[in-house]
């Protein structure tokens, strides 16, 4: 491994100096940072299905990975959960080689093109970028790392590795489990991953729109990850379909718990059970996986001409992206901070808002109200002001005496949190769980307090980024890889 990555990657290699010495760094830093080309506001609205984002071409990619100096100790690695080796894929983007640049990536991340498209790397790798020093815009990893993973997307998939004769398993499909699964087959491992629901993916299916990630690019990752050798085994649930003492009947003699946190939350104010008020898992599932609102498909869904959108995150915005193009004249984003405090992606609240969606920030609903049928018409929104920072550093929201107004609404889609998914912590006697449901872990191996399951992604964190998850898939495979082949 270490000669491989030295042969594509090594940053002492002859090809890397040269490139280096092609350019000066005030020649490099003088390069504009790329543009990505999206699609037009009035036409993306009008679909659920093609992606806002639409790639760079060779020549943009090439010019933007010309703007990374290949510095000598690397900062943007460091913000990377997963480590990847960013310079080593941007500069075998520089040298027009994106299969070489794919395979760089793929020594570490298991699911490069969702990441190149859903991580927030202005928060992780963009963020510790040298030409924020320089009051630059970073270099576009992000952009760069899509575009190497979508260029290498015909290359043959890397061959199941040799066999060590030990079967593992794996509870959920999605990014922390899809990690796990790949690390492990890479090392020799006979993997079987077993999905709760009939679609592979997990969240990044049910919980992502096919405008910011689609599903053909979910399913590439996952053909890439059969041709290894792993198992996908649908409509089965562990820890009902099949116990834990089942599964080491079976002959696995571990388990990586990937169930997520898909128990959302709600705010327990008046009103919350009135028709059309939902949670965004329930909104946004029956739309990605079930096809509501499209040809074919009879999957019901609430629909509005006004929509409230509550919450800040990411999963905020997708509701309210999603209300849009289902239809909705007019969508709120009611957020009880500040643009500025919101954590979602800052990409995605300028898609929202070229999208015609209006964020209603420093306000907070404290009741719903129903009409004669036992539909939401209206919210009472409390205005709000910024304190002092919460114990997350954020400036935490003051309600304002007597701000209260009565907004027309006939759509409410919830997105203020979700805890973690009950079943598996429920079914499992012995299992240390935190007083939040998450399964308490070692932080280095992710191995719980019984020694055949270790855990990771939203199980453990309460809720995460998909890098995190794919993080913590990592972890757990170094942990039980060691502890089964000492």
């Amino acid at each position: 491994m270490h000669d491989e990555t030295n042969n594509i990657a090594g940053r002492n290699s002859q090809w890397r100096e040269e490139l280096r010495s092609a350019l000066t760094a005030k020649e490099r830093t003088a390069i504009p940072r790329v543009r990505m080309p999206e699609l037009d506001p009035t036409y993306r609205v009008t679909t659920l299905t093609d992606e806002v984002n639409q790639g760079l071409s060779a020549e943009q990619a090439v010019l933007e990975a010309t703007r990374c100096l290949d510095c000598p100790d690397p900062q943007c690695i460091t913000g990377c959960p997963v480590g990847i080796d960013i310079p080593g894929f941007i500069k075998n983007i520089q040298r027009s080689r994106p299969d070489l640049a794919a395979g760089v990536l793929r020594l570490t991340s298991a699911l490069p093109a969702v990441c190149g498209r859903v991580c927030p790397q202005e928060r992780q790798c963009e963020s510790k970028c040298i030409y924020h020093r320089m009051h630059k815009e970073p270099v576009a990893i992000g952009y760069l790392e899509r575009f190497a993973a979508d260029s290498a997307a015909e290359t043959a998939p890397a061959a199941p590795a040799a066999p060590v004769g030990i079967k593992v398993a794996v509870a959920g499909s999605g990014p922390a489990g899809l990690s796990f699964a790949g690390d492990m087959a890479s090392r020799g491992f006979d993997v079987t991953v077993f999905e709760a629901l009939h679609e592979i993916g997990g969240v990044l299916k049910y919980g992502i729109p096919e405008f910011r990630l689609p599903n053909a690019i979910v399913d590439r990752e996952i053909e890439a990850l059969k041709a290894r050798g792993v198992t996908f085994v649908p409509d089965t649930i562990i820890g009902k379909t099949l116990s834990i003492g089942e599964l080491a009947g079976m002959g696995f003699k571990g388990l990586f718990v990937a169930s997520g946190a898909g128990l959302p939350r709600f705010m327990g104010i008046p009103g919350e059970n009135l028709i059309s008020v939902m949670s965004s898992n329930e909104y946004l599932t029956r739309i990605n996986l079930m096809g509501a609102g499209r040809p074919g498909f009879d999957t019901p869904v609430a629909r509005g001409k006004v929509a409230a959108i509550i919450g800040g995150g990411n999963t905020a915005m997708d509701s309210a992206r999603t209300a849009r193009r289902m239809g909705s004249e007019k969508v709120y984003i009611v957020y009880r901070r500040s643009e500025a405090e919101m954590p979602a992606r800052v990409e995605e609240i300028k898609h929202a808002k070229e999208e015609g969606i209006e964020l209603l920030t420093l306000a907070n609903p404290v009741e719903y109200l129903g009409d004669e049928r036992g539909h939401v018409r209206a919210m009472k929104i409390q205005r709000m002001e910024l304190g002092e920072p919460d114990e997350s550093g954020r400036r935490a929201p003051v309600p304002i005496p007597g701000a209260i107004d009565t907004i027309d609404v006939d759509l409410v889609i919830v997105s203020v949190g979700v805890s973690p998914n009950p079943l598996i912590p429920d079914a499992v006697d012995g299992l240390d769980i935190s007083h939040r449901g998450t399964i308490n872990v070692n932080d280095d191996t992710m191995q719980s307090s019984l020694s055949f399951i270790y855990a990771g992604g939203d199980i453990v964190r309460g809720g995460a980024t998909v890098i995190l998850a794919m993080g913590d898939g990592r972890r757990a495979a170094r942990g039980m890889a060691s502890a089964l082949i000492p």
